[in-house]
């Protein structure tokens, strides 16, 4: 008895030690010298070059922070938007950098850092914007209107809020597929952020920008997103790390050089809101 006493202790104590030496997330990623990101090739908040380079705000945000942790490789996982947090849960990239909105719903799924930038609303239309849509609320009262919004993203959240029927509703898998159903006329408009409806009217031909635009009012609040990077829940200590550092980077003129050639202006910093109001119900 006594033995096999000892060997359960042994056992135990082996388990215990292993646990112990279980090696963080910001551990490895400083001891290799190297982080792995999701990005959703959305331009401008995060997307990968034809030769394989790593753009947009949110990288640019993970390099600035990553030189002051003395890692200097950043690799990019590229996956569709509405894949970015099930591929942080599954181990697949440590953070998420593609400039994801913080929300209530998100915020029971990931932890966000303190915000990078903040933003409002847009859509792209054909030229001439034919059907004379300017706000959602054009979209919810006028007849044979179809929305478009990538699937998982907050403009889909925005729609139903506001009481668009589903049957006025497409979802696309990302902006690319969506501007193409706005080409064809399978969609009358693509609701996005207003920096990304500009990159779109610059590079695709016969689309443009609706001018002028009217934020989407919810609960009696004109909407603006807030972005920020995202890290598994568990991952306390790189979250804790990368807090640090935004806190003294986003802001300064180094910052504002780096996320200025994607269209971010000062208007975009995001103030004094921070990541906990922003996770509230309601918000």
């Amino acid at each position: 008895m006594r033995v096999r006493s000892l060997c359960y202790l042994i056992a135990i104590i082996m388990i215990l030690s292993a646990c112990g030496e279980k090696t963080s997330t910001l551990e490895q990623i400083k001891k290799e010298g190297e982080v792995t990101i999701g990005v959703a090739n959305e331009v401008p908040y995060g997307f990968k070059t034809p030769d394989g380079e790593v753009k947009g705000e949110a990288p640019e945000v993970i390099k600035l922070v990553m030189k002051r942790m003395g890692v200097d490789r950043v690799n990019a996982v590229v996956t569709e938007f509405g894949s970015l947090i099930p591929g942080l849960k599954a181990g697949r990239f440590d953070i998420i950098a593609a400039g994801l909105y913080i929300t209530p719903k998100r915020c029971t799924q990931v932890a966000f850092t303190e915000p990078t930038y903040s933003i409002g609303e847009g859509f792209v239309v054909k030229k001439g914007n034919p059907k004379d849509l300017h706000s959602y609320e054009d979209v919810k009262k006028k007849d044979n209107v179809k929305l478009g919004a990538v699937a998982a993203t907050v403009e889909l959240g925005y729609a139903r809020k506001l009481g668009i029927s589903e049957e006025k509703i497409v979802v696309f898998p990302n902006n690319i597929s969506a501007v193409a159903g706005v080409k064809s006329g399978r969609i009358d408009a693509l609701a996005t952020t207003s920096i990304t409806v500009s990159k779109l009217a610059e590079k695709e031909a016969g689309v443009v920008k609706a001018t002028p635009f009217t934020d989407p009012v919810i609960e009696g609040k004109s909407v603006r997103g807030y972005g920020a990077l995202a890290v598994r829940k568990s991952d306390t200590e790189l979250l804790k790390a990368l807090n640090r550092h935004i806190k003294e980077v986003v802001g300064s003129d180094i910052h504002q050089k780096a996320v200025g050639k994607y269209g971010f202006t000062s208007e975009n910093l995001p103030g004094n809101i921070t990541a906990e109001q922003l996770c509230k119900p309601g918000k």
